[in-house]
């Protein structure tokens, strides 16, 4: 466990927790404990899926300004990419990961939200990349990620511009794929992942790299490494089970052991 960063356990669901008041800043160690705290979530077997979680009044407000400020072109060029690792970590992730975002999802804080699967916002949520109005551009995902989204256009909009939506607009534009009232964006996230709590893990993590994978090029490509991970899956005792129980049972009546 660390500083800033708590991985919890709730009946097969990981929480990857932000603890850093007031606004979860994302300072240098913060960073370094979330790629921490994605490796572990990605092998423990006891997790399946994985939320993450800044609390009731925030998901993260952003880079930690003042660590940043003085900083020289040498230091953040020897530290660039570990911050984009950090939260790259989180996107590989081999299992369905869900944001739960409550309060200001800013900067880096928006970055990271993208690293997972699925984005559940509160009504009242804040969300943008507000890079552009401190001189410089989002540095952890956010010109890459945010485009493939929602778009280059829209993307621009938001970068170029450093504008916060809300809620509502976010949905509008795909950026967070539910609204819920405040109080219930833990609950509700937490319920999403909850169902792939006994599901078939190898094939759950297929999915995921063929659809990730996909993304990164060609039709071609996409469709042969598709064809890869759906021959491997056939090494999987889950995927006996799953036909087995289908045939005798019909549909949706599998148990899965994730091997």
């Amino acid at each position: 466990m660390g500083e800033f960063v708590h991985v919890e356990v709730d009946g097969g669901v990981g929480i990857i927790r932000l603890d850093r008041p007031p606004v979860n800043a994302l300072n240098a160690r913060m960073q370094d404990e979330i790629a921490a705290a994605a490796d572990e979530a990605g092998r423990r077997a006891d997790i399946r899926a994985v939320v993450v979680h800044g609390g009731p009044k925030s998901f993260a407000g952003g880079a930690d300004i003042k660590e940043m400020a003085e900083l020289s072109y040498a230091d953040m060029a020897a530290r660039a990419h570990r911050l984009s690792a950090s939260f790259t970590a989180v996107a590989k992730i081999p299992k369905p990961t869900v944001a739960a975002i409550t309060g200001y999802a800013l900067g880096g804080g928006l970055e990271l939200a993208l690293c997972c699967d699925r984005r559940v916002a509160a009504d009242t949520a804040r969300l943008g990349q507000p890079e552009i109005l401190l001189g410089v551009i989002p540095g952890a995902g956010g010109t890459q990620r945010l485009a493939r989204l929602v778009g280059a256009a829209t993307a621009k909009d938001l970068v170029y511009t450093g504008r916060p939506v809300m809620a509502a607009e976010a949905r509008s534009i795909g950026l967070v794929d539910e609204v819920v009232a405040a109080g219930e964006v833990y609950d509700t996230a937490r319920a999403w992942a909850a169902q792939f709590a006994n599901g078939p893990a190898l094939a759950l993590a297929a999915a995921k790299a063929a659809i990730d994978g996909g993304m990164d090029g060609d039709l071609a490509s996409g469709l042969n490494l598709e064809s890869h991970l759906f021959a491997a899956l056939f090494a999987t005792d889950d995927q006996k089970a799953g036909m087995r129980s289908f045939l005798e049972h019909g549909p949706g009546k599998a148990t899965f052991s994730g091997r």
